[in-house]
């Protein structure tokens, strides 16, 4: 555990599995999401559930989980199939970076199971070109985020973030008002977003309303889009620096069936994608708040304090994982090493507020990562990549890889 204070903010670093288990499972409540996390995505996120606490973010979460649900990837299985399709028509020979194809790909995915779209579409088109611009403007800290502001005081975002931000959420309030138009005429497709805009809270009856939709469509499309491709991209470098790996994860992609239940069968690619997740978790640190004094590790904490939960250092921690540095999917066969994954393996949170599209994103990244690599063989740039902090984990100067075309192995549209 580390500490850090001066005259503006006061925080501790909890790299430490028996703090982290404390702070997100056992006293979640005493232990909320920080405001200063609000400060930095209010302009893109509003209210979205990614920001909210207590009776607010329960309300947002009954309505939320049900979209969620184990049956729902089966109906989702088709969007990412086809969306993989379509990378693999996008992808050619060479040396490239692979972050942007990544985004393309995973912003893909999240349109087609959102709202039954490709990103081809004018509207998703757009709003994926705005998140471009909207996470090279955006850093992972920013002075709103660290400094405890008063409320009444103009928040210092940049006018280029406003902007961006203000442009998305635009977009999508045109697609929310056109799905409801849809939805109360009875022709809107069963998809996410028709799922989450006609599931009642079952405490109160009641359905997110137009602004709350943008909300929280703003949170998927981030959640689901950013994250995703951080993942696949920095999965498939890993990949291609690790031939022997990489092998093993094409054979499985070459024999995968256009089938929900086909994808159970891909073990070594689950493996490799959990590896990439530990090493290069998209989402680098998670900020919670004290909401009363506390003694951690025989050191006072006072309120207010901000906690600082990094899964890139505990998950890299040499106290807690055998080689923690070393690209090793093994590791999850065997589940040997120093501390239980459970604890110090938390790339989509933990406790209650675990991410609720979970269970999508590894459905998502480890069809695509098998499906890339059966159809090319990759290996590593001339320039190794450098990790960078932004809105996700990302490539200072881009992800390089080279792609050769396998030869009978790529299985089109199968």
């Amino acid at each position: 555990m580390a500490e850090f204070r001066n005259p503006l903010i006061h925080s501790f670093l909890c790299n430490d599995p028996a703090l982290v288990r404390l702070i997100l499972r056992d006293r979640p409540g005493d232990f909320p999401k920080s405001d200063r996390l609000r400060e930095g995505l209010a302009p893109l996120l509003g209210n979205s559930i990614f920001v909210t606490n207590g009776a607010e973010w329960a309300r947002q979460r009954r309505i939320i989980d049900p979209a969620f649900e184990g049956g729902r990837l089966r109906d989702s299985f088709e969007a990412i199939w086809q969306a993989s399709d379509a990378a693999l028509a996008r992808l050619t020979p060479g040396e490239i970076d692979i972050e942007p194809e990544a985004s393309h790909a995973a912003a893909d995915v999240i349109f087609r199971a959102l709202f039954s779209l490709p990103i081809e579409h004018d509207i998703a088109a757009r709003v994926f070109r705005a998140f471009r611009a909207h996470q090279d403007a955006q850093p992972i800290v920013n002075l709103a985020a660290m400094v405890p502001l008063p409320r009444w005081l103009p928040r210092p975002h940049s006018h280029r973030t406003r902007a961006t931000a203000a442009q998305i959420r635009g977009l999508i309030q045109d697609l929310v008002a056109a799905r409801m138009t849809a939805i109360r005429a009875g022709t809107a497709p069963a998809d996410l977003a028709s799922k989450i805009m006609t599931t009642p809270d079952p405490q109160t009856g009641r359905c997110f309303d137009a602004r709350e939709m943008v909300d929280q469509v703003a949170i998927f499309f981030l959640a689901g889009h950013e994250t995703s491709a951080s993942a696949l991209a920095w999965a498939l470098w890993l990949l291609a620096a690790h031939p022997e790996w990489q092998d093993r994860v094409a054979a499985e992609g070459a024999d995968l069936a256009r089938d929900f239940t086909a994808a159970s069968g891909l073990k070594a690619t689950r493996a490799a994608f959990r590896e990439a997740l530990r090493l290069y978790p998209p989402v680098p640190m998670m900020v919670r708040e004290a909401t009363r004094p506390e003694t951690f590790r025989d050191r006072p904490v006072p309120k207010g304090a901000q906690l600082v939960l990094s899964p890139w250092h505990l998950q890299r921690h040499q106290r807690l994982w055998d080689r923690p540095d070393d690209f090793d999917p093994g590791r999850w066969d065997t589940q040997s090493g120093k501390a239980s994954a459970r604890d110090a393996y938390i790339p989509f949170s933990a406790g209650q507020r675990v991410c609720p599209g979970a269970g999508f994103a590894m459905l998502e990244g480890v069809v695509m990562l098998a499906r890339i690599t059966a159809a090319f063989h990759l290996s590593p740039g001339h320039r190794a990549p450098v990790p960078v902090a932004r809105l996700t984990v990302r490539g200072r100067d881009g992800i390089l890889i080279r792609l050769d075309r396998r030869e009978g192995n790529h299985r089109e549209g199968a």
